[in-house]
């Protein structure tokens, strides 16, 4: 009896604190309707006046919290409305004005994609794309009949549809070589010569493959196509031209940008006379600050999340190889990998290959404007490091093909991991990205210092040594020139520049792509210069990470993947070759289009 009383007369306190534990949790969401007078009586047990007070004055409280809350978020979205819609405003404003005044370094192709992607971006922020496709289109008939013809293609045999890609690959080459007009500079005969080095480098990727039964040849016959589209739209499309030329000039604008600084910090007769140390301090800086910015902003996640869906879409990798594979002309090799840092421990062999010639097969921005600043050709160096991205999937699928699961099969996956002194706000993330410029502006000049007396000092013993052969000029060069001799030819290099081209491709592979680049504008200042055709070509062969001192790269991935580091390091050789080679195969798909 006394146990029945006692548990009764507690009844009342549980009951207080379980409603107060539930008023604080619904605290975020919209506020519970009560009833005048519910707290007096629970479960058939009346509570005190005093408790009934208490509770009102908590609830009139709570409801007073939500609705100061629910009338920031209503401000908030009216804010965020009326921001994203002067916005738009603004760009469809200077859009009809830059059509109308066609102002001098305005191409209307580039400007109408750029301000009616960003349009549809705002309008995406609003309504969800999966909304948009079902409501202005009849019933879905988009989505209906794409995944129609989707269906109907896979009935269709494995074999007949990879008979149907590879005539469909092959007739664009046909068409490349022999369907534009020849001239004395460029003619057919000339242009065939890059189609066979293109097949060649497919039958050698295929016979030395690691397990040719495993080869997706749907990604390879993709990764070929989307090489080709891409160099024809920018090398022989109006509008190609336009949007990269734009490109361009954002480009050397933004490396223009630290002019100023440049003749604050030292004069104008000092910068204009073009000192490497001067120009890659500025340019390296300045970008490393803006990346870092980006970064904070999310703006680099954002487009190197898109980038990588649609290479993840496309040609059926893993998302944590689409995000590198994208993000490597970007960010370069040390860095790409850092975006999928998590998931580096659990990558398959072929995701590590992959990896590895992503970065080996390109340069990063950060070099790319300081080749720009030798005087390299913009065009050609971003139209290189695009053309290398769907070529190195196809490349590094074939020489080492996906025998298991990656753990990223389903979607596309950015992700830095946790970091250290993390940016607190724009100011501080635009310093941070300075200082780790200066860090990578010594790496250069370092490496640069070290590998030039090292290949001097190379150069000197074998010289001593050719003499006692009566070979007064045995050098690196001379040497890995000759075995270069033949690729320089499968490349589309006229045969009487063959030599010059050969040496300076066993320059960047020897030693880097930044000594072959200076002794390349040094040549072209000489009476031997190479022919407009030569140059073309040789400069889209140079750029690449792939060359002996870039093996090093290898240990940040066994930074990020300690696990993975023995497979890292007995597949980087096989990496560094593909990733080379992907840069020739990118130079002679050029070769057929100038």
């Amino acid at each position: 009896m006394d146990g029945s009383i006692s548990s009764t007369h507690s009844l009342p306190k549980r009951i207080e604190v379980i409603k107060s534990d539930r008023s604080h949790s619904h605290s975020d969401t919209l506020p519970l309707p009560t009833k005048e007078g519910s707290d007096s009586e629970l479960f058939g047990v009346r509570t005190s006046a005093s408790h009934d007070t208490s509770n009102n004055k908590e609830d009139g409280a709570s409801e007073d919290l939500n609705d100061i809350r629910r009338f920031s978020f209503l401000t908030r979205r009216v804010v965020r409305a009326v921001g994203w819609g002067v916005g738009a405003a603004g760009i469809l404003a200077w859009w009809i004005c830059t059509i109308v005044l066609r102002p001098p370094g305005y191409g209307w192709v580039a400007q109408t994609v750029i301000a009616w992607f960003a349009l549809l971006l705002i309008a995406s922020s609003f309504v969800p794309v999966s909304v948009s496709i079902k409501k202005w289109t009849p019933s879905g008939s988009f989505v209906r009949h794409w995944d129609g013809c989707r269906q109907a293609w896979f009935r269709i045999p494995y074999l007949a549809r990879l008979a149907f890609g590879w005539l469909v690959v092959v007739g664009v080459f046909m068409g490349l070589v022999f369907g534009f007009r020849s001239d004395l500079q460029s003619p057919s005969s000339a242009r065939a010569v890059p189609l066979l080095g293109v097949f060649t480098f497919q039958l050698l990727f295929c016979v030395t493959s690691e397990n040719r039964s495993k080869i997706p040849w749907s990604t390879v016959v993709l990764g070929l196509f989307l090489q080709q589209i891409i160099a024809m739209f920018v090398l022989k499309t109006l509008a190609g031209f336009d949007i990269f030329d734009w490109i361009i000039t954002v480009v050397v604008d933004f490396f223009n940008s630290g002019v100023n600084a440049k003749i604050f910090l030292l004069d104008q007769d000092t910068v204009n006379k073009q000192w490497f140390i001067v120009n890659v301090t500025a340019a390296v800086l300045f970008f490393m600050a803006t990346v870092e910015l980006l970064y904070y902003l999310g703006v680099m996640q954002w487009v190197l999340k898109k980038l990588g869906w649609v290479f993840f879409t496309i040609m059926n990798i893993s998302g944590a190889e689409a995000v590198v594979a994208a993000a490597s002309p970007i960010v370069g090799q040390g860095d790409a990998p850092c975006l999928v840092k998590p998931y580096m421990n659990l990558m398959t062999r072929s995701e590590l290959h992959l990896v590895l010639t992503a970065g080996y097969s390109t340069v990063s921005g950060t070099f790319m404007i300081l080749y720009i600043s030798l005087g390299v050709p913009a065009q050609n160096l971003i139209t290189s490091a695009v053309m290398s991205v769907p070529a190195v999937i196809a490349v590094s699928k074939m020489r080492c093909p996906e025998t298991e699961e990656p753990i990223t099969m389903g979607g596309v996956v950015v992700n830095r991991g946790e970091q250290k002194d993390a940016p607190q706000n724009i100011i501080h993330a635009f310093v941070k990205g300075a200082t780790f410029g200066l860090y990578i502006v010594g790496q250069i000049i370092a490496n640069t210092l070290v590998f030039l007396s090292l290949l001097s000092l190379v150069n000197s013993l074998l010289t001593w040594i050719g003499i006692g052969f009566s070979i007064h000029q045995l050098t690196l060069q001379l040497i890995f020139g000759y075995v270069f001799y033949p690729l320089a030819f499968l490349i589309g290099i006229p045969r009487d520049e063959l030599l010059p081209v050969a040496r300076l491709l066993a320059t960047k592979f020897v030693a880097n792509e930044l000594l072959a680049y200076t002794e390349l504008q040094a040549l072209m200042k000489t009476d031997a210069a190479l022919s407009p055709r030569a140059y073309t070509i040789t400069t889209y062969a140079l750029c690449g990470f792939a060359n002996l001192s870039s093996l090093a790269v290898t240990g940040v991935v066994a930074a990020l993947a300690p696990s993975r580091a023995k497979t890292a390091t007995k597949i980087a050789p096989s990496a560094l070759l593909c990733g080379f080679l992907t840069t020739m195969q990118t130079a002679a798909i050029a070769a057929m289009l100038i």
